[in-house]
């Protein structure tokens, strides 16, 4: 299993061991069906949260005529995420979209005491861990005890900020293991619908400086913990191309 609840162990600071939570009612047949924690290798998506942390909370709706993930979060973090397998030389592109009310006025992405962010989509990335800083080995141990997963070899988020430019990297501000890309900034396009299409190779050797290696995990996550405040937002569907096609 990929080591995306590393990811949410590390952006929001929760120390005890994440736990799957049951399917919500209503998901069958929808691209945002969440699994049983019978199966949490399957294809489907599972809410992850952590024990000591309110979750987030999200479920499935129709809005605007779309499939969507509501996530709704109040001094809170978790993550829906699924787990996939798509070597390098399949990568292609990821399409997604997201509508915001609202961003996090006290947000600041770069700095450990204001972490949050209304929408993050997550990419989780294999790679050679003996690159690994004495830091990020240790933050990655620490991860493996508390949660049963190694810190993945790098991350890539998509994210909304407040204030930096489309195309600005924010590195974590606890490990430069997950970086962050702005693909949106400042209020211009609140409430309503925005979609994407990116090109994760390309994305990923503009934050890391590097080819990437197979993608094994993507995740969405709404969180507030760190401002304690109130924020949502809705996600479409995502979807990863593979060698010439969106799946």
């Amino acid at each position: 299993m990929m080591g995306l609840a590393a990811c949410v162990l590390l952006a929001a600071c929760a120390s005890p061991p994440p736990a799957p939570e049951a399917p919500s009612a209503g998901l069958a047949a929808t691209p945002w069906t969440l699994a049983s924690s019978a199966a949490p290798d399957g294809p489907a998506w599972q809410h992850y949260k952590l024990p000591g942390k309110q979750p987030s909370q999200f479920r499935y709706v129709r809005m605007d005529g779309r499939h969507a993930m509501a996530a709704q979060s109040k001094s809170s973090a978790s993550m829906v995420r699924q787990a996939v397998r798509i070597e390098p030389e399949e990568l292609g592109s990821v399409r997604f979209s997201w509508k915001v009310p609202d961003l996090i006025a006290q947000a600041d992405m770069a700095l450990r005491e204001s972490d949050d962010s209304p929408v993050r989509i997550v990419l989780a990335f294999e790679g050679d861990r003996s690159k690994f800083s004495g830091k990020n080995a240790m933050l990655s141990e620490l991860a493996r005890a508390l949660t049963g997963e190694e810190l993945p070899y790098a991350t890539l988020m998509y994210v909304w900020c407040n204030t930096r430019q489309p195309g600005t990297v924010i590195v974590n501000p606890r490990t430069d293991r997950i970086r962050k890309l702005v693909v949106e900034s400042g209020p211009d396009r609140l409430r309503q619908w925005v979609d994407y299409e990116r090109n994760i190779r390309a994305d990923y050797e503009k934050a890391f400086g590097e080819p990437p290696g197979a993608l094994v995990g993507i995740g969405i996550m709404t969180d507030s913990d760190n401002t304690r405040s109130t924020t949502q937002a809705w996600y479409g569907p995502v979807t990863v191309g593979t060698a010439g096609r969106l799946k």
